[in-house]
């Protein structure tokens, strides 16, 4: 019976793998020329992974295989930063491109467009920001640090226009999309796409395939043939609304220094986790090779130990430190062998769809010498909410040259735990609920729910709690100064 399920899966799997290239084939006959040639390409690496799907049988680690990453493999930044900058530390700036991921828009913030246009200090963007900071290093080292932003299809057209504004900035700014692959309806496995067209109904039929995809995209953009030749060597890669993910001298020169036969070709960037990160990836010793686990890939009954934060201490930022010459050898080898993200979603309709995504931090264990480099809290600042916005918009920070920096008045180095409600979900409803940004030096927690505004120069200090109740609302007046309280029920100000 058994050989008879399985001769009968692989039957299946052979039939749904060869309607789906049907399908395909389908949809490119529906584009002419240019378009055809980029979806030709897209197409091969949706097959490619549409294939390593159907062929996937249970979870892709097995537990007991599992160990902590061996001390000499996680190295720590303090011992990093002991070692004095070198005289050449312009020549492997040389060596550098940043790039940043800018495929994501900002409809979680409830904006229209990029996520990397929402404005989140001093009227200053994600953009801006980086390219002062980048700017910044080119003028400060006479160097050439160039930025390139991976884009989406939902991110190429609005943020190329929003670019010629750095035109005259010392910051030479390349772009590459990332693959725009097909939807797949969950029960037929089929794309749910009629034609390659993008707008009306077609909109969400297309979605870009997670940040695991920079490697082939950037290949087939011809982009990293080009900066190879230019003698760029590394690329660092970050989430564009990551604001403490700037160069950093130090790994930079640890990772030049490293032995000529045993030279790193990855560098992942962890911290400590807290209670906040518990789902977040983390690094293990897999078949003798660093590997991330991510928590989709954890058996369910090993979910509690995976979140716990006491055998998993590290979990991955998202910060990488990536050579050029090794993306170039082992997409061309075909050997980057990634874990597949089945990402189920519901379109409007009510259609149940599955994405198929990978995640850049995955490779980590094709590359030769990778190492970890466990980094302090305060390069791990993205900006997902309304919650976080508030935190960086705050004199907790102080920004410099595009780079944000912990205020010295602050006497402890965590951040507070800040939780807005649904009222301050959106941008546009967040800025009208406060008419400055509290002063939040002495700030542990901050819990906001309801109909709550905040007037002029106040002052949150200790653990402060503000609850609204439905039909009720609250006023914190200007001026006001809240330590360790508990504010409910119904205060409003209304103009004499």
């Amino acid at each position: 019976i058994k050989a008879g399920m399985a001769e009968f899966q692989e039957k299946l799997r052979l039939q749904h793998e060869t309607t789906m290239h049907k399908e395909l084939e389908k949809l490119l006959t529906t584009a002419k020329g240019a378009e055809q040639e980029i979806s030709k390409k897209d197409f091969e690496g949706f097959k490619n992974l549409f294939h390593r799907f159907l062929q996937v049988k249970g979870p892709s680690v097995k537990w007991d295989k599992i160990h902590k990453p061996p001390e000499d493999l996680i190295h720590p930044y303090d011992k990093i930063k002991a070692q004095a900058l070198p005289d050449s530390v312009a020549a492997s700036l040389n060596k550098l491109v940043v790039v940043k991921l800018n495929g994501g828009l900002g409809t979680s913030m409830g904006c229209k467009g990029p996520k990397s246009v929402i404005s989140v200090r001093n009227e200053n963007t994600f953009l801006d920001l980086t390219v002062h900071q980048i700017e910044h290093l080119n003028k400060t080292f006479n160097v050439d640090v160039p930025l390139v932003l991976m884009n989406s299809f939902n991110t190429d057209e609005d943020t190329k226009k929003i670019l010629q504004k750095y035109t005259h900035h010392r910051v030479h700014i390349h772009t590459f999309n990332q693959s725009r692959y097909p939807r797949i309806n969950k029960e037929s496995l089929l794309p749910v796409a009629k034609d390659l067209g993008m707008h009306g109904d077609h909109a969400d039929a297309w979605y870009p395939p997670g940040h695991g995809d920079i490697y082939a995209s950037f290949y087939n953009s011809g982009l990293l043939d080009q900066l190879i030749a230019a003698g760029k060597e590394y690329i660092f890669v970050s989430n564009i609304d990551n604001l403490g993910a700037t160069v950093d001298l130090f790994i930079l020169n640890h990772l030049m220094t490293q032995p000529k036969d045993k030279r790193c070709e990855f560098i992942m960037e962890v911290t400590d986790k807290t209670r906040a990160d518990v789902k977040g990836g983390t690094l293990i010793q897999y078949d003798d090779k660093l590997r991330l686990l991510e928590i989709a890939q954890v058996p369910k009954a090993h979910v509690d130990e995976f979140k716990s934060v006491t055998k998993f201490k590290i979990f991955n930022t998202n910060n990488l430190w990536i050579s050029l010459a090794a993306i170039k050898r082992l997409h061309e080898q075909n050997t980057m062998d990634m874990e597949i993200i089945v990402n189920p979603k519901t379109l409007d309709g009510g259609l149940n769809v599955i994405q198929l995504e990978t995640a850049v931090g995955a490779a980590i264990k094709a590359f030769d010498n990778a190492l970890g480099v466990n980094v302090p809290r305060s390069r791990f600042l993205p900006v997902k909410t309304s919650s976080d916005l508030l935190l960086v918009m705050s004199n907790l920070y102080s920004l410099d040259a595009g780079s944000l920096t912990m205020s010295k008045k602050r006497e402890f180095p965590s951040t507070p735990h800040v939780k807005l409600g649904s009222s301050f979900t959106k941008v546009h409803d967040f800025l009208m609920r406060f008419e400055s940004i509290p002063d939040m030096l002495e700030l542990d927690h901050l819990t906001v729910s309801g109909d709550v505004t905040f007037g002029k120069n106040v002052s949150l200090k200790g653990t402060v709690i503000i609850i609204a109740n439905h039909g009720d609302r609250i006023d914190i007046p200007a001026g006001a100064v809240l330590e360790n309280k508990i504010v409910s029920g119904n205060l409003r100000i209304l103009d004499h």
